[in-house]
């Protein structure tokens, strides 16, 4: 109910009435569903339409450069968390001047917006990241990649109005190009975890900016079962990658190594693949598919069912594995086409997933069902056996590659992908 009253509200219908159905229609059997429907949502859908609604009261929001609270560190803390413009831990208050520290960094007029973003209908303007960008504790010099982050968040094929969905999936950022090292962002031990300032702030941001932009807040429009916290950003090892001669993260986006580029995509969960042994790639990528196979499970409806061909999973190489890839000859196409080989489960496997298992697509669907309608790759129905393998994904470039962490570690990373509700998108950072 918290959900939809504030979405509408963010649509521009504050007094849209809503009716209730209780408790979750999955859960429930179908005579005690049709009773709480008859007795209790139909009757208030009857009410609602039948009566006049209350007046629509908009929230009234600060003027744009309106100074909103004085006082000291503590106060204004104490005063941005209890209006949930704080995500809990203790901001850098953004001052007037704090804020022109931040601009001047930038070409771009602070009011220059980048886009309209869902749930509260607000723009994502070059003010509103500056702002944002002090609170998270960045640096100033931090501000190009702050705005092509705004221009990520903006951008309609990412999705964001998806970022408070139930999975609760979190958005990881990869930082590309030759300003990821001038900033000094980690893309060694540790890449993944806080610790750094660059890496940890700008992360940090991606949130502040979902929260108070965006509009997401917990308990209303961000309905995360159980959530995640903010991912720190990562950079890539633009080193190794020079080294081995492979085309960085940024390049699936159709940019070139050299580009200071951003990327966003939402993740619904990983898991490390500790000690990959071999001395050749073929002995290495048995056990790199297997564990992309492990961390997918109800993401295939984003291959099949709900989105044709949206799902993209992250491997996360460690250098020393990347680089002994590619010296068995591999580029990093080949290496995408060998896991797209492997990374396979038995056709039953898939189907209990689209609709026995879950109810994201009705019925239990078959899926050369799906290829004779055309919504699916003949691949997926090259017999009609039941435990013929299939792969995950549409495509050998679905499968997503980077290179970063420990450099002396066998390991790699596995990020499950929330398909099209977060799909990748890039943009070049200006400077």
């Amino acid at each position: 109910m918290h959900q939809a009253a504030t979405t509408a509200a963010g649509l521009g219908r504050p007094n849209l009435p809503v009716a209730v159905v209780p408790g979750h229609v999955d859960t429930q059997e179908l005579s005690e569903l049709e009773r709480n429907v008859r007795e209790i949502t139909v009757p208030a859908v009857v009410a609602n339409l039948t009566a006049r609604p209350g007046d629509a009261k908009r929230p009234e929001e600060p003027g744009r450069r309106e100074i909103v609270a004085s006082g000291s560190f503590e106060e204004i803390n104490a005063r941005f968390l209890a209006e949930r413009w704080s995500d809990g831990l203790p901001i850098i208050p953004p001052t007037h001047a704090a804020v022109e520290a931040f601009l001047a960094h930038t070409t771009f007029d602070a009011d220059k917006g980048l886009g309209v973003v869902l749930p509260d209908n607000r723009e994502v303007t070059v003010w509103s990241i500056a702002v944002n960008g002090v609170m998270a504790g960045c640096r100033p010099e931090y501000m190009p990649v702050l705005v092509a982050l705004g221009r990520c968040m903006a951008d309609p094929n990412y999705g964001v109005e998806h970022s408070g969905n139930t999975p609760g999936a979190d958005t990881l950022i990869t930082i590309n190009g030759p300003i990821a090292a001038e900033l000094g962002f980690n893309c060694e031990q540790g890449v993944l975890r806080d610790g750094f300032q660059a890496n940890t702030s700008v992360g940090r941001f991606w949130r502040l900016m979902l929260r108070n932009i965006a509009g997401f807040l917990p308990h209303e429009t961000d309905k995360a079962t159980f959530g995640n916290t903010w991912r720190v950003a990562i950079a890539e090892n633009e080193t190794v990658l020079e080294t081995i001669d492979w085309p960085n993260f940024a390049g699936a986006f159709g940019f070139e190594r050299g580009d200071d580029v951003v990327s966003v995509s939402r993740y619904t969960g990983g898991g490390v693949v500790t000690s990959v042994y071999g001395q050749q790639a073929e002995h290495m990528v048995d056990y790199l598919a297997d564990a992309i196979v492990s961390q997918t499970s109800w993401e295939l409806v984003f291959t099949i069912g709900i989105s044709r061909e949206t799902y993209r999973p992250l491997l996360l190489l460690s250098p020393i594995l990347a680089e002994t890839i590619a010296a068995s000859g591999w580029t990093k196409a080949q290496l995408q086409q060998a896991l797209f080989d492997r990374a396979r489960i038995p056709a039953s496997r898939f189907e209990d997933y689209l609709g026995h298992w879950t109810n994201l697509v009705p019925g239990r669907r078959r899926l050369v069902d799906f290829v004779n309608t055309k919504k699916a790759d003949r691949r997926f129905a090259e017999s009609t056996d039941p435990e013929r393998m299939v792969p995950i994904v549409g495509q050998p470039d679905h499968l997503l590659i980077g290179v970063a962490g420990d450099p002396l570690r066998t390991n790699a990373y596995v990020f499950a992908h929330n398909g099209m509700l977060g799909f990748p998108v890039a943009h070049r950072v200006e400077r």
